[in-house]
C-alpha cells in the first residue's frame, strides 16, 4: 500500500500527521514532506484514517 499527496492542494493542516504520526510526517513549514509513502505493514488503517482527515483531499490511498 501508498499513500500519495498531491502537494500542489496540500494546505498544511496537519490533520494526516495528528492522526497518524508514524505514517505522515510535515516539513518545517508545516506542509506535507513527501509525494510518496510505502505504508509499513499493520499500519493500513492508520494510514486510511490520516488520508480520510485531509480536508482538500490531498492524499490517496493506492493498494498494491
Amino acid at each position: 500500500m501508498r499513500a500519495i499527496c498531491d502537494k500542489s492542494i496540500c494546505q498544511g493542516h496537519g490533520r494526516c500527521e495528528a492522526m497518524a504520526p508514524e505514517i505522515y510526517k510535515l516539513d518545517d513549514n508545516g506542509y506535507h514532506a513527501l509525494e510518496e509513502i510505502e505504508v509499513p505493514a499493520g499500519l493500513e488503517d492508520q494510514a486510511r484514517l490520516g488520508a480520510a482527515s485531509c480536508p482538500e483531499e490531498a492524499l490517496t490511498i493506492v493498494d498494491d
